[in-house]
């Protein structure tokens, strides 16, 4: 299951909720590392629901999966996006992969310098996707703290959090494998598990025994005379043996 990860890979908070023309709402201005325009990633894995061209370029972002909340929350979410200055190479259905290119800063709209306003709604996408607060502020329906909605980590540099703890998610490392035994310690214990024991040592094998006696027998051994052809002997021989005569 993925937890949401921050946007943007600087955090540069200049707008909080609850300020100016985010009361009603938990929206937050996203600046990013300075005055330029810097990408903003997706948080989850998702899909775009709605573009809302006719304003600031907004979009909707909605997590095809439940995902899980700082706050411990498991559920869909959907964030909403706006100020991006081109929005032609996003369209509804356009499924977009964690950490993937999804949005740009921008000044579309209402916007004082480049920035992307942020908006965390909990569960999925529906109906217009906002509505009009009592402040006359449109806000995303079921909106929702952002810091109870975003992780970070070590890959996002805090510049400015606007005095906002976010909880972090610590990049874990790859467990390091046992090393393996010198090549000089696997040859040394094949060799003694090659190697007879002492008891094999002071027993020798009772093949090679027989195979000692026979060759003393041998040497003992001389010969008399070979068969030439098929005969009345002493001994009756066959063509090709040969008659010995131990001493």
């Amino acid at each position: 299951m993925e937890k949401p990860i921050y946007p943007s890979k600087y955090m540069r908070i200049t707008q909080g909720f609850g300020e100016g023309s985010h009361m009603g709402g938990f929206a937050i201005d996203e600046a990013g590392k300075d005055t330029g325009i810097d990408d903003l990633f997706a948080p989850f894995t998702g899909m775009i629901k709605k573009i809302y061209q006719s304003d600031a370029n907004e979009i909707w972002f909605e997590s095809l999966e439940p995902v899980e909340y700082p706050d411990g929350t498991i559920d869909y979410m959907n964030i909403l996006m706006a100020h991006d200055n081109d929005v032609t190479d996003l369209y509804i259905g356009k499924v977009i992969k964690q950490g993937e290119k999804l949005y740009q800063e921008g000044t579309k709209g209402i916007a004082t310098g480049a920035h992307c306003h942020m908006e965390c709604g909990l569960g999925k996408f529906s109906g217009s996707g906002w509505y009009k607060n009592s402040y006359g502020n449109w806000v995303i329906k079921n909106g929702k703290n952002p810091t109870e909605c975003l992780w970070i980590n070590d890959e996002i540099t805090i510049i400015d959090s606007h005095g906002y703890n976010f909880k972090k998610i610590e990049i874990q490392q790859q467990e390091e494998k046992e090393p393996e035994p010198p090549i000089e310690e696997e040859k040394k214990e094949e060799q003694e598990e090659n190697s007879p024991t002492k008891e094999e040592e002071k027993t020798p094998d009772k093949s090679e025994e027989e195979k000692e006696n026979n060759e003393e027998e041998e040497k003992d051994i001389k010969l008399i005379f070979s068969c030439e052809k098929d005969d009345l002997y002493a001994i009756r021989l066959k063509k090709g043996q040969d008659l010995y005569l131990k001493k």
